[in-house]
């Protein structure tokens, strides 16, 4: 499961050091596969610092090794003093006779992130992947987090292909999942094509309804579109990670019931868009013809 966090971002560009500090440039980076049993260590320390002391579902420093050695991929950032900013771990396999990675975390300490950290780790995945053979990655995201939705979708270009309700269950010890469902989108990236997503065209140029209301009270709710609307919007919050535990599975069931109902009804994700002044961000899905439907997804490692 690709367990993205959002945080504070550091200053522009500016690398953080072992001690705490910062020094040098994002170009000051360097992404590498990890070597080390020290660094495998450090992939787990990492682990530990994104999803809590008490997370149940860290990777340990051997099984990561095996996987590398086995064709998988995991790869570290390093600031010029060696420290590592984060890292990126995805297994190979084989899906319908095709090679594909599935890329189960990415994480980036808090103090390095905003400098595209972990976007170049993805990059440097990608071409590792497509290496040795994969036609494409996958991976999962919380659909609530807008960071990421803007990282996988807009910047990386990868596709939202099926919404898995409480796919990794509600009982992970993370503080970020704090108890409740883990309901994930499945991000898939062809490696051979770039099959991501298009430039979304201007907002004014297709108005379409929010099926997401948010009261004065800020209790959403799923809110229907009429049962012809070609496009509709499902508004996620700016900063979920930051919101109360109700206010959280509030968000949690109105957006599972928008994706499930626009989804089963030949809906597909085609933009995400980042908050303006007056409007939450929020994803954008088009009915598709029923020639253009794809077939669910079916992840082969549950």
């Amino acid at each position: 499961m690709t367990r993205n966090t959002a945080a504070p971002a550091a200053p522009a560009h500016a690398i953080p050091t072992a001690d705490g500090g910062v020094d040098g440039t994002v170009d000051d980076v360097v992404v590498r596969r990890v070597e080390t049993l020290a660094e495998y260590q450090a992939c787990v320390a990492v682990e530990r610092e994104t999803w809590g002391a008490d997370f149940r579902e860290y990777v340990p420093a051997t099984i990561l090794m095996v996987a590398q050695k086995l064709g998988g991929v995991v790869a570290g950032a390093f600031a010029p003093d060696g420290a590592m900013l984060g890292f990126v771990f995805g297994m190979a396999g084989v899906m319908d006779g095709r090679v594909v990675h599935w890329s189960d975390m990415l994480a980036v300490r808090s103090a390095a992130r905003g400098a595209r950290v972990g976007e170049r780790l993805k990059h440097f995945q990608r071409e590792l992947a497509r290496a040795a053979g994969a036609e494409a990655m996958y991976w999962t995201f919380d659909p609530l987090v807008a960071r990421n939705a803007h990282l996988n979708l807009a910047r990386l270009g990868a596709r939202a292909i099926e919404y898995v309700p409480n796919m990794y269950g509600d009982d992970t010890g993370s503080v970020l999942h704090a108890g409740l469902p883990t309901d994930r989108l499945v991000a898939r990236w062809d490696l051979a094509h770039g099959d991501g997503l298009a430039a979304a065209p201007p907002l004014h140029a297709r108005p379409a309804p929010v099926v997401i209301a948010v009261p004065p009270d800020g209790t959403p709710a799923f809110a229907p579109a009429p049962a012809d609307a070609p496009l509709v919007r499902i508004a996620v919050p700016p900063d979920f990670l930051d919101l109360a535990p109700e206010r959280r599975a509030a968000w949690r069931t109105a957006a599972r019931e928008a994706f499930v109902f626009y989804l089963q009804r030949g809906y597909a994700v085609s933009a995400f868009r980042r908050a303006t002044d007056d409007m939450l961000p929020f994803y954008e899905l088009e009915r598709l013809a029923p020639a253009a439907i794809l077939p669910p997804f079916h992840d082969p490692f549950r």
